[in-house]
């Protein structure tokens, strides 16, 4: 079987979230997280290596809480995303507190990455048809230009990624009548309306098309695609030197790429609903979700039953 990573990038800080480490809370009926359900739903589409990104100073929690478990199922590791993982050459700034974003994140992971991966947020659910179809398009060959990176991404039906509880961010994408990405446009505040979804702000809302496709941070990419992360790292750290806030993002870099004619994006449409602790408000409606899930036979009560020693 073809060797496929799952890279859980787990070392945010959820700010809005509140007191409390978000990825950490148990949603499921006997203490399961929300990346339980994700890791499960990866190894049942035929991935076979899990990558926790994480902070250091949150090891000790995190395998107690989620990795010793899945070091039982199937092969673990870990990469850890601090301030101070830089290029050769460059030094945190000293006002710097903010993380560097999800760009540096799956680059501290570089290391232990050896094979086509797949990328996503530790405090997401996706559901299982996106990992069924991002591991078909990784263990697949693709002919496409020299210099030109295969890359797929799980597109979610923006109505079914709403928040009750506040407005979210999300990347609405573009696509051609391939179904290949043209372009992501980052849009802050979604909020859910009666109409389906808009944008809040000081003016009022504006509505958006709530059948329009947008990126979840869930991402099919190859090894090789990890150099080009790496030299685009180092270019944003050249251009903001001084800032303290702004962040290396997964997605941009992604978006800049496809515009140089250096990606091809394939976007994997998803009809499966997401959702997540985004808000302290989410955790019960989230922990309802997975209770009708287990109730319609799609996860078991005891999501590992059988599966892993007590």
């Amino acid at each position: 079987m073809k060797k496929t990573s799952l890279v859980i990038m787990a070392a945010g800080i959820g700010s809005r979230f509140g007191k409390g480490i978000k990825q950490l809370e148990p949603v499921g009926p006997c203490g399961e997280v929300i990346m339980d359900y994700s890791i499960h739903d990866a190894l049942e589409a035929g991935f076979n290596k899990v990558i926790f990104v994480i902070r250091k100073d949150l090891e000790e929690d995190f395998k107690q809480m989620i990795g010793h478990r899945i070091e039982q199922l199937t092969e673990v590791q870990y990469a850890y995303q601090e301030l101070d993982d830089l290029p050769e050459g460059f030094e945190k700034p000293k006002k710097r507190t903010k993380p560097w974003g999800t760009g540096q994140a799956v680059l501290c992971a570089k290391d232990v990455i050896h094979e086509p991966f797949a990328v996503i947020n530790a405090d997401d659910y996706y559901g299982k048809e996106p990992f069924v179809k991002l591991h078909k398009d990784l263990t697949c060959e693709h002919t496409i230009e020299k210099g030109v990176h295969p890359v797929s991404m799980a597109g979610f039906v923006l109505e079914n990624t709403l928040s009750d509880n506040g407005g979210v961010t999300r990347g609405v994408c573009t696509t051609d009548e391939r179904g290949n990405l043209i372009g992501i446009n980052e849009t802050s505040n979604i909020v859910k309306t009666a109409q389906g979804a808009a944008v809040q702000d000081e003016k009022g809302f504006t509505p958006l098309d709530p059948e329009s496709l947008v990126s979840m941070n869930m991402w099919g990419l190859r090894q090789e695609f990890l150099d080009e992360l790496e030299e685009g790292f180092a270019e944003f750290l050249i251009n903001h030197k001084d800032d303290e806030k702004t962040e290396y993002l997964l997605p941009t870099f992604i978006d800049e790429l496809l515009h140089k004619g250096r990606a091809q994006v394939k976007v994997l449409k998803t009809t499966s609903n997401w959702f997540g602790v985004t808000y302290q408000e989410d955790k019960d409606s989230v922990k309802d979700a997975f209770c009708r899930l287990i109730a319609d036979g799609i996860y078991d009560k005891n999501l590992y039953e059988n599966k892993v020693e007590a």
